[in-house]
């Protein structure tokens, strides 16, 4: 989180970069490696998203699949647990690939402001359109945390700075796009699925922050809506 300065106005810049919660299911260090031999409340679930054998009875190799999508997600512990943290991810990934090439089908993102970028915090999507016509995505995104819930409502880009800093966490926030105080799109190093969220930014992939980097100027709108699980 770093402060910005803009014709004499100081924001507070809020960094996407949280650590994960733990669940509670808890481990120490030296256990994280190791695969639990217990069946999990979404052992069918996860398995079928895996594309593993779905019987709802933990294995091995089940345990080793489930252990490597937690441990690409940064989902902890990551022990290959099918809780419910592990499928809330799975599931949403699954609603975010329904919605297909038609983002804003529900018709909540304004169509009548020219080129908007457009945030829906339910599905964890972004896109940018220009009236009825989708110029790019919709790309995944990871928005604020309970307690940091990225504020809803119609914005405008104000201020971009491609190399900034967050001061207060001394991380980076390549690609940011700030449309409301501190909060902003940019990327992260870290995937966008990893739980529980940022402290308000849009957190993005470097490839998709570089091409709103591209697409986006000062004064753009931007639009916010819906609330993100568990917030």
């Amino acid at each position: 989180m770093g402060v910005i300065r803009r014709r004499g106005v100081v924001a507070l810049g809020v960094t996407g970069l949280v650590a994960p919660l733990a669940l509670a299911l808890t481990t120490t260090p030296a256990q994280a490696a190791s695969c639990t031999t217990r069946t999990g409340p979404y052992q069918k679930q996860v398995e079928k998203f895996l594309g593993r054998p779905v019987d709802g009875k933990q294995s091995v190799t089940d345990c080793k699949a489930v252990q490597a999508f937690q441990t690409k997600h940064g989902i902890t512990p990551s022990i290959g647990y099918a809780g419910p943290v592990t499928w809330g991810v799975m599931d949403l990934m699954n609603k975010q690939k329904a919605v297909g090439n038609k983002p804003n089908k529900d018709g909540k993102c304004p169509v009548n402001k020219g080129r908007i970028a457009c945030v829906n915090l339910t599905l964890q999507l972004s896109w940018i359109q220009d009236g009825n016509r989708l110029v790019h995505g919709p790309v995944p995104v990871r928005t604020g945390r309970d307690g940091y819930e990225t504020r809803t409502g119609l914005k405008k880009i104000y201020w971009r700075h491609i190399d900034h800093v967050s001061t207060i966490y001394n991380v980076p926030m390549p690609y940011s796009q700030f449309f409301d105080g501190g909060q902003a799109f940019h990327s992260v190093g870290l995937s966008v699925w990893n739980p529980p969220g940022s402290h308000g930014c849009v957190n993005m992939t470097t490839k998709d922050a570089k091409k709103y980097w591209s697409l986006l100027k000062n004064g753009d709108d931007v639009f916010v809506y819906g609330r993100k699980p568990g917030t």
